[in-house]
């Protein structure tokens, strides 16, 4: 299996999740999670440039080919939709800068890559991050919950790229 290191991203401009695996020789672990807190007061510009030097930092660092994301939907605000569009689009440059594979996952594929049940309700799939890292226990509620979605986010991209990587070798 082709060995691969992805960054599995819940964005938010208020707190973003990531989580960082690596797939190397058949064996999968975390290498770096975390979340990212900006200010609400302090302007769109100054919250998009933490983004992506954050990420490109991470990028960097840890030498991410791929990345993960939720694939976005409009709920009951507009403009919050809009918004998080513009961190998106940060991980799409960042992708085309350093050549990464980008990869969006419905929310019901993201649940049955955790739970096994594309029904499962969020605090179901974070229940089973939470047993697979119990230190995440030790994080803030808020910004827990966005660690907890960045993690499965990650590992459905993981087994994403592991069936992927079956497929071709049948």
């Amino acid at each position: 299996m082709k060995d691969f290191i992805i960054l599995g991203i819940d964005p938010g401009f208020s707190v973003t999740g990531f989580a960082i695996l690596a797939c190397k020789n058949n064996k999968t672990s975390i290498i770096d999670y975390g979340f990212l807190k900006m200010k609400s007061k302090d302007h769109l510009s100054v919250r998009t440039g933490q983004f992506y030097n954050l990420f490109q930092k991470k990028i960097k660092e840890y030498g991410v080919n791929q990345i993960a994301l939720e694939t976005s939907f409009l709920g009951k605000n507009a403009q919050t939709f809009l918004k998080l569009g513009y961190l998106r689009g940060i991980l799409y440059l960042l992708s085309d800068q350093h050549n990464l594979q980008i990869h969006e996952f419905a929310p019901r594929q993201i649940k049955i890559s955790v739970t096994g049940f594309g029904g499962a309700t969020k605090e179901q799939v974070a229940q089973m991050i939470l047993r697979m890292v119990p230190k995440l226990n030790e994080l803030p509620k808020i910004e827990k919950n966005d660690v907890t979605d960045a993690l499965a986010i990650s590992i459905c991209g993981l087994w994403e790229n592991q069936q992927i990587n079956r497929l071709k070798n049948l």
